[in-house]
């Protein structure tokens, strides 16, 4: 057994399905069973078993889920630790973006990045900032932007936008020809959330219910063109931040500031406290604290 079989394991355990573990490992789903069923037969154990249509740990399974997350965890780390004694200036980027924060800020950063750093590849993986969260704190991505605040025993982080979050409505909602709206004048409204895996769905719901309500929410997507086109189409509203009203088109929704309270939307680099940071991570860190400024 090498590591490379310890890969495959981790992908399999974290998926649940062989089928996805193969996908993302671009590797045959037989070669992947193959793999497990030599583990298995190794160690004279059952590593899953199946619950439904997924797969899931045995106890065994999950003593060896513990032990092989540490030893791939160590060697990523010897390896990033030779490399950079090398001074090749070369290496590689896991990144968790939530959707929306992509196509806003990071294009022309990693376009800058990858002249400045030609020998560095980067990896985006697209989650709710939730899910980025997570998979930062478990070694699945390097580094990601989330949702601040976070929990500053486990991250370090630094912050590059601070800002509100506004509200959208149809051009011919009863609130459009406001200058601000106050929270609690929502209450009987049908809005349109991002998915429970984003950050902003828990928050905005936790700030209704400090309001006096509990939102109705007809809709949930992982896109903000989509949740902004539901509105234009007069299925709900919603609340999203000022960046990305900046990329709406105001002839079709009518985007107003909200009061009382003002929920705040900020976002932050983040990575893990307790990791070896590889020369990859640590030049950009430095690269986009420098390109996208500090905000406290």
């Amino acid at each position: 057994m090498d590591i490379r079989h310890l890969e495959y394991f981790l992908e399999v355990a974290r998926n649940q399905s062989f089928t996805k573990a193969a996908e993302k490992l671009y590797i045959t789903q037989p070669t992947i069973s193959k793999t497990i069923r030599n583990m298995e037969d190794e160690w004279g154990v059952t590593l899953f078993y199946r619950q439904g249509k997924r797969i899931e740990l045995t106890d065994a399974g999950h003593i060896m889920y513990q032990q092989a997350q540490q030893m791939v965890d160590s060697f990523q780390r010897v390896s990033a630790e030779l490399e950079d004694l090398m001074n090749l200036k070369r290496g590689h980027l896991r990144i968790g973006l939530p959707p929306m924060v992509g196509s806003s800020f990071f294009p022309e950063v990693i376009g800058q990045f990858h002249q400045e750093y030609p020998k560095i590849t980067i990896q985006l993986i697209e989650d709710g900032a939730k899910k980025v969260e997570a998979d930062v704190e478990s070694g699945q991505t390097d580094i990601g932007v989330a949702v601040l605040p976070v929990n500053e025993e486990v991250f370090h982080y630094y912050s590059f936008v601070k800002e509100k979050l506004n509200l959208l409505v149809h051009p011919s909602h009863r609130l459009a020809g406001r200058d601000h709206v106050n929270l609690n004048e929502l209450a009987e409204e049908a809005f349109v959330l991002f998915r429970e895996d984003f950050t902003l769905h828990d928050r905005i719901i936790r700030e209704c219910i400090s309001a006096g309500f509990e939102p109705r929410v007809v809709y949930e997507s992982s896109q903000w063109d989509l949740i902004s086109g539901m509105v234009a189409a007069n299925l709900g509203i919603a609340l999203l931040p000022e960046t990305i009203c900046k990329e709406i088109d105001s002839s079709r929704v009518t985007i107003l500031p909200l009061d009382n309270p003002v929920i705040p939307w900020q976002l932050g680099m983040i990575w893990r406290k307790d990791r070896y940071l590889s020369f990859a991570v640590r030049e950009w860190i430095s690269f986009t604290r420098g390109l996208l400024g500090e905000r406290g």
